[in-house]
């Protein structure tokens, strides 16, 4: 897995879509922290540029690469190479390869112009949300043969967590404002790895009280070493479950 998966990173990291996408986080955190003299407002301005670019990049690059990688894949499968090896050799050298574009773009000049705890965990979210949208634009492109319906599923697979999702979570807040909410918003939080990523960067850039009293509950929550390490166990599940089952679904379709 090693060997292919080495081939396979060269490969992408001379990808242009790669360079450009590294080149526009590098041209955006430079400008942001160029444009405002807040170091921790100019992190929020990143935080809210990453979690819209990052995952949208990852699921679509994913989804092309894996469908342009088929033949790649056929020759290895003619092979005594398991299938399982190649999958995971095409999992990790694609989430590698965006990882080292976005720590290149975004996590080397956040420690140059404002390394702190803040910055550290903002470079570990954009890290496993890379991981947790390859893992679920593989889930979309195993399923079908048809390149143009895995990359509209895909899309929509970004566009629920990132956009449809949030307007979900407020109605169920205002339908249901009389009532406490807390634990019920942290259940539907935990159910979309992108808001999850948003309070644990949030809250750690002092703004919960902004939030209100759900704020002051998110802080007394994430803000406990039991809070980071449920937000890792969750964000970790967000990445191995569709693995697993775009896995198992790799390992039985017809090539």
């Amino acid at each position: 897995m090693i060997k292919i998966g080495k081939y396979i990173i060269y490969d992408i990291l001379r990808n242009r879509f790669v360079i450009a996408y590294t080149f526009f986080l590098l041209l955006v955190t430079l400008s942001m922290f160029s444009l405002e003299s807040d170091p921790g407002k100019s992190t929020i301005s990143i935080l809210n540029i990453a979690l819209l670019v990052v995952p949208l990049v990852s699921i679509v690059f994913t989804t092309i690469h894996f469908y342009n990688s088929y033949d790649f894949m056929e020759m290895l499968l003619a092979q005594p190479v398991q299938r399982k090896t190649i999958y995971f050799a095409e999992y990790f050298s694609v989430a590698i390869a965006l990882s080292v574009a976005f720590l290149i773009g975004v996590a080397v000049p956040l420690c140059i112009f404002n390394f702190n705890e803040s910055s550290v965990y903002l470079i570990l979210v954009g890290l496993m949300l890379t991981f947790i949208f390859v893992a679920l634009a593989l889930m979309a492109s195993v399923a079908t043969r048809d390149k143009a319906r895995a990359t509209g599923v895909a899309l929509l697979f970004w566009f629920y967590f990132a956009i449809i999702y949030d307007g979900i979570v407020l109605y169920v807040i205002y339908s249901f404002s009389d009532y406490p909410l807390e634990k019920a918003t942290l259940s539907m939080v935990s159910l979309n790895p992108i808001d999850l990523a948003r309070i644990v960067i949030l809250l750690k850039l002092d703004v919960s009280a902004m939030m209100g009293y759900t704020g002051a509950f998110y802080q007394d929550f994430f803000g406990s070493g039991g809070g980071i390490l449920y937000s890792i166990f969750v964000m970790t599940l967000w990445a191995f479950l569709p693995l697993m089952i775009a896995m198992r679904r790799f390992c039985t379709k017809d090539i």
